[in-house]
């Protein structure tokens, strides 16, 4: 048994780096991939913003405003429309904010990542705990809008059987919620099957709005004049404060400017800025001149101006076809919101929660069974209280507008921290942003007493989850660093006092990278064994996509058949141990699924009144942590090879 043990003791072993994967930039696609990505984008990244055209103009001349139709109120909405496009989505997301890519990946949470990361920043301490309340909020905020899209666009595009005839007025909710529950019962079984038509049926989508907008253009060709900011200006200087609440309506056009940056990873830049300046951005135009020429002969047309864009005998085809429209619109959105969440779990944010995998090509497309649920509820319970695509659009764009500041803030963190810009230079194209930020959301602030006050609720809660989560885990990991014995001490007591040796492989996961895990020294403590070979495993998230598998892994031989294992997972990477095992024999270490035992630590919290986290927010913490997935199946462990050694942690 001493022959066993001898040489235990801190040796230098191998170890493999993580700083290539830092310097690698994503390939540039082929012309022809590039095409095809872009019809690819134009079914995930552009359907929220395409389908804006059903219910955006209508809006701006919403009873609440108080605005009358006329050549000037027209021209100069028309003319506010254009530049908010042209300045919010052209400018700011397509040519700028896509640059702070995080190795090709985009999101707030990956700026966040990007900006928090930066470790040659000598003021990242100071600034990180605001910076990351700020994107972490962002992210919230992101949930919100994604139980109000898809409630206001398919309620938008069902409204549209009104038009035809008004003997379907009430089923237009039943059907709604009808279309919203096969949408999200449909998730389960991936994206996958259906993806190949959504980029085609957007174009269609697209090239539909540019022929209906046509139509009209041709009657009344001076809208086209509106491209002229002056109109704007003469819009605000006769309407004065009506005119800047109207902004409320306004920026209901650039809703869905945030996918366009989230959904960057999937796609990639050229793609998506192709898609918007050769596609996207002149349909949207050329629709809504064509909506302004409609109002303008024909001013009763404002109860659905989209629709009455088409020919009477078009009606029942639109409808069908805004309908898919904004199907796809939603699943960007619910997409949108499992990729989030797995994120934010893999940033530590978040308990391990159930993902599936819905594609085993593509790593992006998962389905999270409890989000679907959530949104799913959030969502017809929006249609439902609120009863009408105007009245949801009351609630709509708060939350958006808030987004998109903290990521004009986060970019300018981007500017100073990570592209060393100088305060002169950053500073003035900050500001202008922002100031145009600003103003939308001054114009969206009396939409929080119609209704906008939901998603801020929602992402309240959720900004909650995400920090009482992520304080809990730091408060715990605290506290078992500190009661942590060392390799050194553990070692040398193995000397001295060596235990039964059982054969096979012993795995112990560890959060901390330093120290000897609990469950080694309560199965020492309990059973008086230990396995022939023994290994330390950490899975660490970090502050960047996705790792390459020869920076992924850092093995370091603590003692003969002692190891200890550090693998490295960016935070849009799901972990799995035996892969990691697998990956680790080409260093040598045999890896037999059948002789190796994986111990695993749980947690029975104890509340006290302690200092650290308040009260409520521990009782909060034991809720999630009591309902997290099993690390078993979170980490793909077999689970008739774990054991799990449960301790009592007072919190």
């Amino acid at each position: 048994m001493v022959s066993c043990l001898k040489g235990f003791g801190p040796t230098a072993g191998r170890k493999k780096t993580m700083a290539a994967h830092k310097n690698v930039k994503p390939a540039e696609p082929q012309p022809e991939r590039t095409r095809a990505l872009a019809l690819g984008a134009l079914g995930v990244v552009f359907g929220d913003i395409g389908t804006s055209p059903l219910y955006a103009l209508r809006q701006c001349f919403s009873p609440d405003y108080g605005i009358m139709i006329s050549p000037e109120n027209v021209l100069g909405i028309l003319s506010l429309i254009f530049w908010a496009l042209m300045i919010i989505i052209s400018f700011k997301y397509v040519v700028f904010v896509m640059r702070a890519d995080n190795h090709g990946e985009g999101g707030i949470l990956a700026l966040l990542a990007l900006v928090v990361g930066k470790k040659s920043n000598r003021n990242r301490v100071r600034y990180r705990r605001v910076l990351l309340g700020i994107g972490i909020f962002g992210a919230a905020l992101l949930y919100g809008d994604g139980m109000i899209t898809p409630a206001i666009s398919v309620l938008s595009a069902v409204e549209g059987i009104k038009v035809a005839t008004p003997l379907f007025n009430h089923y237009v909710i039943p059907l709604t919620i009808a279309i919203l529950c096969a949408l999200f019962l449909f998730q389960r079984r991936g994206t996958g099957a259906v993806g190949a038509v959504f980029g085609p049926l957007m174009l269609l989508w697209f090239g539909t709005l540019a022929v209906l907008g046509s139509r009209w253009i041709v009657v009344v060709p001076e809208v086209l004049t509106s491209i002229n900011p002056l109109y704007a200006m003469d819009f605000f200087m006769r309407n004065r404060l009506t005119g800047l609440f109207m902004l409320g309506a306004v920026f209901l056009v650039v809703t869905g400017g945030e996918a366009l940056y989230a959904d960057m990873g999937h796609f990639g830049k050229k793609p998506i800025r192709m898609g918007w300046f050769a596609v996207v951005l002149p349909a949207l135009l050329i629709n809504y001149f064509g909506q302004g020429a409609l109002l303008l002969s024909r001013p009763e047309a404002l109860a659905s101006p989209f629709y009455y864009l088409a020919p009477p005998w078009g009606f029942y085809p639109l409808v069908c076809l805004a309908t898919a429209a904004t199907v796809i619109a939603s699943q960007a959105v619910i997409s949108g919101a499992y990729s989030l969440t797995r994120q934010a779990m893999q940033l530590g944010y978040v308990p391990r929660l159930e993902i599936r995998h819905s594609s085993p090509e593509e790593i992006g497309q998962v389905y999270v069974p409890w989000v679907n649920w959530v949104l799913l509820a959030g969502t017809v319970g929006l249609v439902v209280g609120f009863g009408s695509s105007a009245n949801l659009a009351g609630a709509y764009g708060v939350a958006v507008v808030t987004t998109m500041i903290l990521t004009t803030i986060l970019a300018f963190a981007c500017m100073r921290l990570c592209w060393g810009w100088s305060m002169l230079k950053a500073a003035p194209l900050a500001a202008c942003l922002l100031l145009v930020d600003l103003a939308f959301f001054a114009a969206n602030i009396p939409k929080i007493g119609q209704g906008a006050w939901v998603p801020l609720a929602i992402a309240a809660i959720v900004y909650v989850l995400f920090t009482t989560w992520k304080r809990g885990r730091t408060l715990l990991r605290e506290r078992f660093r500190k009661e942590q014995i060392s390799v050194e001490v553990l070692l040398k007591d193995l000397a001295e006092h060596p235990p039964i040796r059982t054969p096979g492989t012993a795995v112990f996961l560890d959060s901390n990278p330093s120290g000897i895990p609990r469950t080694l020294v309560h199965n020492l403590k309990h059973n008086k064994v230990l396995h022939e070979r023994v290994i330390l495993l950490t899975i660490l998230s970090e502050e960047v996509p996705r790792i390459p598998w020869p920076e992924k892994l850092e093995i370091h031989e603590l003692a003969p058949d002692f190891f200890r294992i550090m693998a490295h997972y960016g935070f849009m990477e799901e972990p799995n141990v035996p892969a990691i095992l697998r990956y680790a024999e080409r260093d040598g270490m045999e890896y037999k699924p059948m002789e190796t035992t994986f111990f695993l630590g749980r947690e029975t919290l104890v509340l006290s009144r302690s200092r650290g986290m308040n009260y409520w927010r521990k009782l909060l913490f034991a809720l999630l942590s009591r309902n997290a997935q099993q690390a078993t199946l979170h980490f793909g462990i077999p689970p008739n090879r774990a054991i799990e050694i449960g301790a009592q942690v007072e919190m």
